[in-house]
């Protein structure tokens, strides 16, 4: 068998899906298997990978439709190679990737997890920015003291694992709604097992577009913030060593996704939001707060964009006048 897998969920994925296999089958070590968990796509997905006739490509058809966590789920019950690597199927692997990883492995066995340097991208593939860099090493600890802090960029893509390491921390935690937030716990997991190892070139490129940002719900958001909020509450009472890094970083991990939220709560008409208001996201957000650091300083009303935001909410005349806006101007118009 050969000793990397990548593992390719999917549904209907249109031509993005074309140009992410094309830039897996081109890498420059060719002893790969490519995993697809297709889940009944309908648009020509499947058919088209049957016709690429490549002995590399490995098609699991769902059975009947499924919900994107159902699909992901599937990773933990099919046959894997010794190290695995899970991607998008709109994002894009360098031709590189996998000689890169090859090497980082060599150079660091006894890692846990292994990631690149990498790109965002636009729907057209035109680069946005670069990541944030880097260090060559980080211990659990640190990943988590980065993540929470904001210094890093942290994404599905671009990953390596050991299969082993998988399914033992149980893969990607399925029970996040649309699998928001899923991926920073199965990290975690992962450097708790040993290190996180990082090659400084550049290899693969995560696209951002509009589907990553508004698909979800306002309360399918909120939602799994929540579910990942109590996920590092346990982390605290199982390490005392994590628990320190979380009461010095997390209520600016909360304080940083308040914003976002109640951002995103703005660009819904109050009709859509299933009752959800401004004030109530910032009521649950010191819940969050007070459930993870008691006796914090969380205050998100401090903030001039949250605070600004609550102004905006407040009534029906300045929330159509702030959608009416947006859709003249896309950017950001408070930080």
């Amino acid at each position: 068998m050969s000793k990397f897998g990548i593992i390719l969920p999917v549904r209907n994925g249109g031509t993005y899906v074309h140009e992410c296999v094309k830039s897996i089958l081109a890498q420059t070590l060719p002893d790969f298997q490519l995993q697809v968990l297709d889940n009944c796509s309908t648009d020509g997905t499947r058919e088209w990978l049957e016709s690429l006739h490549d002995d590399r490509i490995r098609i699991y058809p769902a059975e009947k439709p499924l919900t994107i966590e159902e699909n992901w789920s599937r990773i933990v019950e099919i046959p894997k190679n010794e190290f695995i690597t899970l991607i998008g199927h709109d994002d894009i692997l360098d031709s590189q990737y996998l000689s890169v990883m090859d090497r980082l492995i060599e150079a660091h066995p006894h890692a846990s997890l292994y990631q690149a340097h990498f790109r965002y991208i636009d729907s057209s593939g035109q680069t946005i920015r670069k990541s944030k860099p880097m260090d060559k090493i980080q211990t659990s600890l640190e990943f988590c003291a980065l993540f929470l802090a904001g210094s890093i960029d942290t994404m599905g893509t671009g990953f390596m694992m050991r299969a082993t390491d998988y399914n033992a921390v149980g893969g990607i935690p399925s029970s996040y709604p649309n699998l928001l937030f899923a991926d920073f716990e199965l990290w975690i997991n992962l450097t708790s097992i040993n290190y996180k190892a990082t090659a400084f070139e550049e290899c693969f490129a995560f696209r951002l577009h509009q589907s990553t940002t508004t698909t979800s719900s306002d309360q399918i958001f909120h939602q799994a913030f929540g579910k990942f909020i109590h996920y590092l509450s346990q982390l605290k009472q199982k390490d005392p060593e994590m628990s320190d890094v979380i009461n010095r970083y997390a209520i600016n991990f909360i304080h940083f996704y308040t914003k976002g939220l109640v951002h995103r709560l703005l660009r819904s008409p109050k009709n859509k939001r299933n009752g959800i208001t401004v004030d109530g996201l910032i009521r649950e957000s010191q819940r969050m707060a007070d459930e993870l650091v008691p006796g914090n300083q969380f205050n998100p009303n401090a903030q001039p964009g949250v605070k600004l935001a609550r102004q905006i909410d407040s009534n029906y005349i300045s929330r159509q006048l702030f959608l009416f806006f947006k859709k003249v101007y896309k950017n950001p118009i408070y930080s």
